[in-house]
């Protein structure tokens, strides 16, 4: 695992990764066939770059807020088996793949957060976390109330 010497370093290392996202969705949104798909994963990239704006703009200002606010995890992406992005991807996959993908980027900013002693650097990977496991829970809320209960 990459160590940071600063805040700076951290932010940077941050943005970088909420770009990976942002492409990531903005590449399986011109993979897949489904007109109703692409624009899911195009409404996933845009909520990716608002991430990334916000970090960058905590990075130039050095303002930021951190909440207290926890998260349920309805542990649905954990009893998924793994899905790989294709042009015929249904919405339950889809919907799999984004749940995953949310989970990994939560692991890693909490095991970022582990990692330090700088308070202020915890708190900034604990914000992250918080931020990726909202998303996953709406991916998880939409996965429950669209695929589950429909079968």
């Amino acid at each position: 695992m990459k160590s940071f010497n600063s805040i700076d370093e951290i932010l940077l290392f941050a943005i970088n990764s909420e770009q990976e996202s942002v492409d990531f969705y903005t590449r399986l949104s011109s993979q897949v066939n489904n007109p109703e798909m692409k624009q899911i994963f195009r409404q996933y990239a845009h909520e990716e770059m608002g991430h990334k704006a916000k970090l960058m703009t905590i990075r130039e200002t050095g303002l930021m807020s951190i909440s207290n606010e926890t998260i349920n995890d309805l542990k649905i992406s954990d009893y998924m088996v793994d899905v790989f992005p294709g042009p015929d991807m249904k919405y339950d996959e889809a919907l799999i793949l984004a749940m995953k993908k949310e989970k990994a980027a939560f692991r890693l900013y909490l095991d970022l957060s582990e990692m330090t002693s700088d308070p202020e650097s915890k708190a900034v990977f604990m914000s992250l976390a918080l931020e990726e496991s909202k998303h996953k829970l709406r991916f998880e809320i939409e996965y429950d109330q669209h695929v589950l209960r429909e079968n």
